[in-house]
């Protein structure tokens, strides 16, 4: 039996994704993986506070608060069998219940820029973490996790776009007819 993932690529209008805009080129600087259609179990690295952008880690992401309230996005689905679906869930739940312990890699960015790895313990941005997630699910990365970028993310063959655009306008299309019948 089949399994569906998603990879989520949204644009927040954040300082630091402006930044990595510029280097990059790219509009989709912010890389999220979720485990269900309608976002709620979704994770990532980034900002714990909404207004203090050096208090970054792993998170359970919402998409409806904070910097995704206006964001843009690009969502990619990933068919996954029972067992790279577990083994991913697995390794996310691990990460979680020790979030403490997880900060944010931003060093790492630096790493990209010189397409150079720089590795530290339990640090990830990310893209890293999104790409190393995958490798854990047995699925090809092609390349380190710790130089990928939300658009090398996008650039993997096995992935489908299934949407482009307001990412509340996604979410009202498809947690609303939940809220309805479910």
């Amino acid at each position: 039996m089949a399994y569906t993932i998603y990879i989520v690529l949204t644009k927040t209008g954040t300082l630091l994704s402006k930044a990595i805009g510029m280097y990059t080129g790219k509009e989709m600087n912010h890389a999220s993986i979720a485990f269900d259609e309608e976002l709620f179990d979704m994770y990532s690295f980034g900002r714990k506070q909404l207004n203090n952008p050096l208090s970054g880690g792993f998170l359970r992401e919402d998409a409806e608060r904070g910097l995704f309230e206006t964001a843009d996005c690009v969502i990619y689905r990933c068919r996954v069998s029972h067992y790279q679906y577990l083994e991913m869930m697995k390794f996310v739940r691990y990460m979680y219940c020790n979030r403490d312990r997880y900060k944010y890699n931003f060093i790492g960015l630096f790493g990209v820029v010189m397409q150079k790895e720089v590795r530290r313990e339990r640090a990830y941005f990310c893209s890293q973490f999104v790409a190393m997630l995958l490798k854990v699910g047995g699925l090809k990365i092609y390349q380190n996790p710790a130089l990928m970028t939300p658009h090398c993310i996008a650039q993997l063959p096995y992935l489908e776009k299934v949407y482009a655009g307001k990412l509340a306008d996604y979410l009202q299309g498809v947690r609303a007819p939940a809220m309805l019948y479910g």
